[in-house]
């Protein structure tokens, strides 16, 4: 997985304790957590998606979803968006009163 990051410099270690040494050791760290923690771009030739979700329920904006239509037939991927829900179990049925037809 590559996102064109610029890996942080790690100093060599002095043979004898430096505390200037420590803190460019603790802000390399630093630098490398707030990459890894902080999304960016991607470009991938192969990705596989394994047990995904089937609903919007619990997920954060952006993520990925496998939707089930009415029928309960699988077959697309959603991206859950903040004013567009996909509610789990969004079915529903009704009746007024009864017809006779005669001819």
């Amino acid at each position: 997985m590559s996102r064109n990051l610029i890996k942080p410099f790690f100093p060599r270690a002095p043979d004898e304790y430096y505390r200037t040494y420590m803190e460019s050791v603790v802000l390399a760290f630093s630098v490398y957590l707030e990459q890894m923690q902080n999304p960016g771009q991607g470009r991938h030739t192969e990705l596989v998606l394994t047990n995904l979700q089937t609903d919007d329920q619990g997920l954060e904006v952006g993520a990925l979803f496998q939707y089930r239509d009415a029928a309960g037939v699988m077959g697309q991927i959603k991206i859950v968006v903040a004013d567009q829900p996909n509610l789990r179990g969004n079915t529903a049925t009704g009746s007024v009163g009864s017809v006779t037809v005669t001819t």
